[in-house]
C-alpha cells in the first residue's frame, strides 16, 4: 500500500488532482472549526465576516465541483477499469460509501449555510457550533478515507492507462476547447 500511496503523491497527475484539492479543503473545514469556537459578537467582528465569505465561497467553488468530479470522473473510470470479483466489490463499496457521504456533507452544510451567508454580509447570528463542528470533523474523517484507503485502490486499479485517461477527461473538463465552424 505505501508503493501506491507514494506514486499517488509522485507521478499520477490525474489522481494529484484530486488528492491536492484535499489540501485545501482540510485547511478549509480546520478553518470552519475554528468559527465554531469562536466566539460572535454584534456587530460582527470583520475577521468572522472575512472567514465566512471564505467558507462560503469555498464550499460552493471547490466543495460541489470536487464531489462531481469524483463521482463524473474518478468513480466511473476506477469502476470501468477494476477486475471483476473481489477488486470490484471493493471498489463498488468504497464508492458508496462515499457518494452517500458526500450527500450527507451537503446536507450538513446547508443546516448551517443559511446562518455562514448571514454572517458574510455581516448580520449577527448565532451559529449551530454543534453543527459547524460536526461537519468539520465529519469532512476531515471523509477526506483521510479517500486518501488513505480509496485513492491507493484507484492507482492501484487504474495503473498507467487509467490515469491516463482520467487525467485526459480531468484537463477536458477544465480547458476551452473552441470548435470552429466550417461552412
Amino acid at each position: 500500500m505505501d508503493n501506491n500511496k507514494s506514486s499517488i503523491t509522485g507521478n499520477d497527475n490525474a489522481l494529484m488532482d484530486f488528492s491536492d484539492c484535499h489540501v485545501g479543503i482540510i485547511k478549509n473545514f480546520e478553518r470552519l472549526q475554528e468559527l465554531a469556537t469562536t466566539t460572535i459578537n454584534d456587530p460582527v467582528q470583520p475577521e468572522i465576516k472575512q472567514m465566512a465569505v471564505q467558507l462560503y465561497s469555498f464550499f460552493h467553488d471547490v466543495v460541489l465541483k470536487h464531489h462531481k468530479e469524483e463521482e463524473e470522473e474518478l468513480f466511473n473510470v476506477v469502476i470501468d477499469c477494476a477486475r471483476r470479483g473481489d477488486e470490484t466489490f471493493k471498489a463498488k463499496s468504497m464508492i458508496k460509501q462515499l457518494t452517500n457521504e458526500h450527500r450527507m456533507l451537503e446536507m450538513q452544510w446547508k443546516l448551517i449555510e443559511p446562518d455562514i451567508k448571514q454572517l458574510a454580509k455581516g448580520k449577527y447570528v448565532i451559529l449551530d457550533r454543534a453543527m459547524a463542528q460536526r461537519l468539520a470533523t465529519t469532512y476531515l474523517d471523509h477526506a483521510q478515507f479517500e486518501e488513505q484507503e480509496f485513492l491507493p485502490l484507484s492507482a492501484h486499479i487504474l495503473g498507467d492507462k487509467g490515469l491516463s485517461s482520467l487525467g485526459l477527461a480531468i484537463h477536458m473538463r477544465h480547458t476551452q476547447v473552441g470548435i470552429p465552424n466550417y461552412i
